[in-house]
């Protein structure tokens, strides 16, 4: 990766202007070689009728992270990402508090981004575990 890992967090970041991102409160906190990490604060806005972190918030949040850090690994001048499949296992209930979630990656090829997305809480228990796949396609001309 050309850029350093505060300019990656800091071109994530910039990216979630108004955005679903945005509306999530996501923020992209630490960058590396292989992976991506960002947090979003639970409130009620994101609660299930139940009263519980809703799963679709949790999936928002990993495949915002794992298609932002597929990103990272691409020219934005010639390629474009797109999550094509996601799956994921919701293992811990969650109230309130900020989960974090870590974008790994497990494959990356030419036109496949394959990521492991673990989503914590603030003891580390593991919340929410996804996998992600990505195409990566040349950029289309405007």
């Amino acid at each position: 990766m050309a850029l350093d890992n505060e300019k990656m967090v800091a071109l994530c970041n910039e990216m979630c202007k108004n955005t679903l991102m945005e509306t999530l409160e996501i923020r992209f906190t630490d960058a590396g070689e292989d992976f991506l990490t960002a947090t979003m604060p639970i409130s009620s806005r994101l609660h299930q009728p139940m009263g519980l972190l809703h799963g679709g918030a949790s999936v928002a949040l990993a495949e915002s992270v794992g298609s932002a850090a597929s990103m990272l690994f691409v020219d934005p001048e010639k390629s474009e990402v797109r999550g094509i499949e996601i799956s994921a296992n919701h293992l811990k209930a969650k109230r309130d508090g900020i989960v974090t979630a870590t974008a790994r990656i497990i494959h990356k090829g030419r036109s496949i981004h394959l990521w492991e997305i673990r989503i914590t809480d603030e003891q580390d228990n593991l919340v929410c575990l996804c996998k992600l796949t990505n195409m990566v396609l040349p950029r289309r001309k405007a």
